[in-house]
């Protein structure tokens, strides 16, 4: 069987509140279960509340904590819940990060203990409990044994950002975010050329996410607001459908949530999408729990 759970649905930043009680004002955070093995998508604010859970019922299930955990980047709002992720001050708990190769000699490893520093946190990497491994990857496959494997794309964002795709005995369940599609920035002589590279760069998207019986696409912004924040990084509503109805998606999720949205606008939008789409259109919402 193959699942994810959602710890936390916005971007940008943590948004608590009256507001946002029903889909959550945490920033990203999956958990994905392939029967019996774990792994973490991101790990931002949501990140604690699952480390709290993880805590309480795995110790007591499996006897440690042991998990696969893929970042999709180091933008802050993705990486914040590190040093508030319980597990790793529990002796025997075994980590393995991973995440995109960067730039500038930066590397996962660097940016992720940066935060336990006394600048930022009272407590240093050194005196952390668990074992943990960092690898930086590009595209690839990763073959993670018994039929687990994890497909990685670059994706359109202003810093290296990686989509996943975790297939395993027949179910795919793939992540797009944080993107948006690829578009020409040229002009002149170089146009035509850059309207033929953004076009190659949104198909091998398609490709990625073919057939998958679950995509969890950025949507933060309808197609107004985007039309006004291009470049930002970050998809519409519109485009994320879109991407599901050409490429025999079984469930497209909404996912990465504008901090502004209220409880109420999100339904808004999830009722006004299911009225007319062919996939099932779900907006995130932090502890929902989708089986691909």
């Amino acid at each position: 069987m193959l699942t994810v759970r959602f710890w936390g649905v916005r971007g940008s930043l943590p948004c608590p509140g009256a507001d946002t009680v029903i889909y959550g004002g945490n920033t990203a955070c999956l958990e994905i279960r392939a029967d019996e093995r774990l792994l973490i998508i991101d790990l931002g604010s949501g990140v604690r509340p699952l480390g709290n859970w993880l805590v309480k019922n795995e110790i007591k299930k499996y006897g440690k904590i042991s998990a696969d955990i893929f970042l999709t980047h180091t933008h802050w709002d993705h990486i914040m819940g590190f040093p508030m992720f319980s597990p790793v001050y529990i002796p025997g708990t075994e980590l393995r990060i991973t995440g995109p190769a960067l730039f500038e000699n930066n590397s996962i490893k660097s940016i992720i203990e940066t935060q336990l520093s006394y600048q930022y946190w009272p407590i240093r990497e050194e005196e952390l409990a668990a074992n943990i491994e960092y690898n930086q990857i590009r595209e690839t496959t990763l073959d993670l044994k018994d039929g687990l494997l994890v497909q990685s794309k670059f994706l359109n964002h202003p810093v290296f950002c990686l989509g996943y795709r975790i297939n395993y005995k027949g179910k795919s369940i793939a992540t797009v975010y944080d993107h948006e599609p690829y578009r020409n920035l040229f002009t002149g002589e170089a146009a035509e050329e850059g309207e033929m590279a953004a076009a190659e760069e949104n198909e091998k998207i398609r490709q990625f996410v073919k057939g998958a019986d679950i995509v969890i696409h950025d949507a933060q912004y309808t197609k107004e607001e985007y039309s006004a924040k291009e470049g930002w990084g970050h998809s519409s509503c519109e485009h994320a459908l879109q991407i599901a109805e050409n490429n025999d998606v079984q469930k497209i999720v909404f996912f990465h949530h504008e901090p502004a949205y209220t409880d109420s606008m999100l339904k808004e939008i999830e009722d006004s999408y299911n009225k007319y789409s062919k996939p099932e259109v779900i907006i995130a919402k932090e502890g929902q729990l989708l089986e691909a």
